[in-house]
């Protein structure tokens, strides 16, 4: 069950909530989040999910070493577009990483921070479709406890600072 959202009352600050990862379409959500904060005064979070792999415990040193890796690869990328989201708007994102399905761990996070306002995705312009979030999320849309805001893959910074 999703708590109460916080996000306007006194003393909480709303938070645009992006998912990071390595796919063309992420840097034009976090492009579009980052102007929406910066005109609107809010913050912004970035989440970054690990999909866990299988863990054999007969290779459970190699599992653990995959593991590691994985949290280093996602702390470069959330350093990345730290950069990126400062460079836009001069807002020092909050980060998270989690492990496990991302749709699972998009929604514990709003769950657990209550000035969560709005989640933002960026969705892939390919003939294959927007992308996994997406469509995973596509089943919960109309019991979603927030807003989301579906940034279209092909829109340009130009475009982009006009919507927002």
């Amino acid at each position: 069950m999703t708590s109460k959202r916080r996000s306007y009352e006194a003393g909480h600050t709303p938070k645009y909530l992006v998912v990071i990862d390595d796919t063309p379409e992420c840097d034009r959500a976090v492009y579009y989040a980052s102007r929406r904060a910066l005109h609107t005064d809010a913050k912004l979070i970035m989440l970054h999910v690990i999909e866990p792999h299988d863990r054999n415990q007969q290779w459970l040193g190699v599992a653990e070493v995959m593991r590691a890796e994985a949290h280093e690869e996602a702390d470069v990328t959330l350093t990345r577009f730290a950069g990126r989201v400062n460079g836009i708007a001069g807002i020092t994102p909050e980060r998270a990483i989690r492990e496990g399905d991302p749709v699972v761990e998009i929604q514990k996070l709003i769950d657990e921070d209550e000035d969560i306002a709005i989640l933002v995705l960026g969705a892939s312009p390919g003939k294959e479709g927007p992308g996994p979030i997406i469509s995973g999320l596509g089943k919960l849309i109309g019991t979603f406890p927030i807003p989301i805001a579906i940034v279209p893959g092909h829109l340009t910074d130009v475009e982009l600072d006009s919507l927002s």
